[in-house]
């Protein structure tokens, strides 16, 4: 493809869900009580596991961690989409655009392979209870953990990457709520 045909963008434009004013207030008292219960939720259940010293089990450190992903991945959209619910400029920058693909992407990806993992978990546990503590160790876990950030944020930065090398030719509207390649 020839790089003249290419313009360089500086901003999109998000369409949001809807362009009707009335349902815009409703919806942003909606979408935004659903957020901070997200939050409140995943923050609560983090601290009760990292607090509660009967909770340091393999299974908890991981249900910590799927906490901590959907609470990333949802901070990524959220404040974005709030803001743009009110806003009468909806743009964001192609830096911002990237940057919050990039960080949905990884903790989306973390989650998925994160319920992997937990599922290796439980098949550890069921399948060898006896060995299972040795199986399973602290160490194990942090390895497992740390394979997982590493592989969604490579995945990720791939994804992110590839998309955003793409020429963006004709409207810079993007007919979504957040930065997203459509299915």
């Amino acid at each position: 493809m020839d790089k003249e045909n290419c313009s360089s963008l500086t901003e999109f434009f998000l369409l949001g869900i809807t362009d009707n004013s009335e349902i815009k207030v409703t919806l942003f008292i909606t979408i935004l009580l659903i957020y901070l219960t997200n939050l409140l939720a995943n923050l609560g259940m983090i601290i009760l596991i990292r607090m509660n010293s009967q909770l340091n089990t393999p299974m908890y450190f991981f249900l910590s961690h799927l906490s901590f992903c959907d609470l990333c991945y949802s901070t990524a959209v959220g404040p974005k989409m709030l803001v743009d619910l009110l806003a009468k400029n909806t743009s964001i920058p192609f830096v911002g655009c990237a940057l919050q693909f990039l960080i949905f992407c990884t903790f989306v990806d973390s989650e998925c392979l994160l319920l992997a993992v937990m599922a290796f978990d439980r098949y550890k546990a069921i399948s060898n209870p006896l060995l299972y503590t040795v199986n399973m160790s602290s160490r194990v876990c942090f390895l497992l953990m740390a394979g997982v950030y590493v592989l969604a944020m490579a995945d990720a930065l791939i994804h992110t990457t590839l998309t955003f090398r793409l020429c963006f030719c004709g409207s810079k509207e993007i007919n979504h709520f957040f930065c997203d390649v459509p299915p």
